[in-house]
């Protein structure tokens, strides 16, 4: 046999994508956005106890269109992978193998995370006000304004 004539591993470009195949690599990368989400808390955290001013730049790169973007991506990452950690759990305890029981638990994933992102932000935005008023008052949290200083 010829070195040309040599089989070739399978690979992407054969395969036909499954919905478990879909949900895998989804469940990895949503795990690397939840690595970097937490990162930015953990410095908006910090920037909050220690550094008001780089605090203040970053509140407005998190209430910018992008910001609300990446936060909205960490949210559906954080309900994504729990759900799908929970249907892990189900496997690890030899349930839901069988191919119907496989693209149902996937499909309710994903419904499970755009119904909880939808409504976490639905919440967020009814709760908070994210910037300030027309009239440059400061946002408010359940429509209580922060105390003025006297």
């Amino acid at each position: 046999m010829s070195v040309d004539n040599r089989p070739t591993s399978p690979h992407l470009t054969i395969y036909k994508p499954q919905i478990t195949s879909i949900l895998s690599i989804t469940h990895r990368m949503t795990g690397v956005a939840l690595y970097a989400g937490t990162a930015l808390l953990v410095w908006w955290l910090w920037t909050l106890a220690y550094m008001p001013e780089q605090y203040a730049k970053l509140h407005e790169c998190l209430v910018s269109p992008i910001g609300q973007v990446m936060l909205f991506g960490w949210v559906f990452s954080f309900f994504y992978h729990f759900g799908n950690g929970i249907r892990h759990l189900f496997w690890d305890i030899g349930m839901g193998f069988t191919l119907p029981q496989l693209t149902r638990s996937g499909v309710l994933v994903i419904i499970f995370s755009v119904g909880m992102t939808a409504l976490t932000w639905a919440l967020v935005y009814q709760y908070i006000s994210i910037t300030p008023g027309m009239d440059g008052a400061a946002p408010t949290f359940l429509g209580m304004a922060e105390p003025q200083g006297e």
